[in-house]
């Protein structure tokens, strides 16, 4: 056993507890694993792009089952020591200087020196009928994602609460396709707007948005209040995004002006010992950003036990009466 286990071992049962499963959460844990750290992944089992039928703009895994991935993930994790454990987090505490308390849904607990939080977010979609239902399938918000497999084909995208995402997608979405048709839905467009779309070559469809229309092969058309019906094979929608950091929040973390927990650029909260990363704290970040932000928290996580255990070293070095610098 190594020096820096035999001190902390008898104090918290592991290094780093990662909560979820995802791109983030499982990078982390294969890179501390490969530290030789003793890391914990708590996996609820529900990934955010669950319903998609392939990921895209992944190097080396482009059009992969996202299943398959977290499935390889986790084969990694447990390979360099890891330990991947099903369930959900009930609340984070910290003990004292040590480290913290992870508390779980099925009364289980356990104890690491230090948290990574990759919970994710919610997409939350306008209340139209048939959104949800073909959700991730011909129902999409990411072209960067998604685009390429509906390049050309008639595309609507319709106005959503986050209204600054949806007027940049509407001109965004022109790229893949020259038959695109903005449904404003409750966005009230002024002047400008509605010029910059017409020059771009974006159709405006005005009024509510009363269904999506699908059969089985996915979206066929846009239906308005009215009853007219728009002939369409995908649409485009911008959601409200929900960050899960209530784990976060309740341990005291500092949220920003935009209302996301802060983080620097190693995903390194304001609680000490703590860090976040993925779609926790990062909206537009795809699975590759995720796995990126994952494996450099996992590296800052490291040197932040490094420093303690430097620090725990030279103090059992000067209690057993070594000399610095002494032959």
């Amino acid at each position: 056993m190594r020096a820096d286990e035999l001190w902390s071992k008898s104090l918290l049962d592991n290094d780093v507890v990662v909560v979820g499963g995802g791109a983030a959460g499982l990078s982390a844990a294969v890179l501390l694993g490969r530290s030789r750290r003793r890391v914990v992944v708590v996996d609820a089992g529900e990934p955010r792009n669950a319903p998609a039928g392939h990921m895209h703009g992944f190097l080396s895994r482009d059009g992969m089952q996202p299943a398959e991935l977290l499935k390889i993930g986790r084969d990694e994790v447990v390979r360099y020591g890891g330990e991947i454990r099903a369930g959900r987090v009930d609340g984070l505490e910290r003990i004292d200087e040590r480290g913290f308390a992870v508390r779980l849904t099925d009364g289980g607990e356990l104890t690491a020196r230090a948290l990574l939080v990759a919970t994710g977010l919610r997409d939350e979609l306008p209340a139209i009928p048939g959104l949800r239902e073909q959700w991730a399938r011909t129902v999409l918000h990411c072209p960067y994602c998604h685009g390429f497999e509906v390049r050309d084909a008639p595309l609507a995208v319709i106005g959503g609460d986050n209204r600054a995402f949806t007027l940049h997608q509407a001109q965004l979405i022109r790229q893949w396709s020259d038959d695109v048709v903005f449904f404003p839905h409750r966005i009230v467009l002024d002047d400008d707007e509605r010029e910059r779309l017409t020059a771009r070559g974006v159709r405006i469809v005005d009024g509510d948005v009363a269904r999506i229309v699908a059969d089985g092969s996915g979206v066929s058309s846009v239906e308005l209040a009215d009853g007219s019906v728009v002939p369409r094979t995908a649409v485009f929608v911008g959601p409200s995004f929900r960050p899960c950091d209530e784990l976060l929040t309740a341990l005291g973390c500092e949220v920003g002006d935009n209302g996301w927990v802060r983080v620097d650029s190693s995903g390194r909260t304001s609680v000490s010992g703590v860090w976040a990363a993925g779609n926790v704290v990062d909206s537009p970040a795809q699975v590759i950003n995720a796995a990126g932000a994952g494996a450099q928290a996992a590296v800052a996580l490291n040197h932040h036990l490094l420093a303690a255990d430097v620090d725990h070293a030279v103090a059992q070095h000067r209690a057993s009466g070594g000399r610095v610098g002494s032959s």
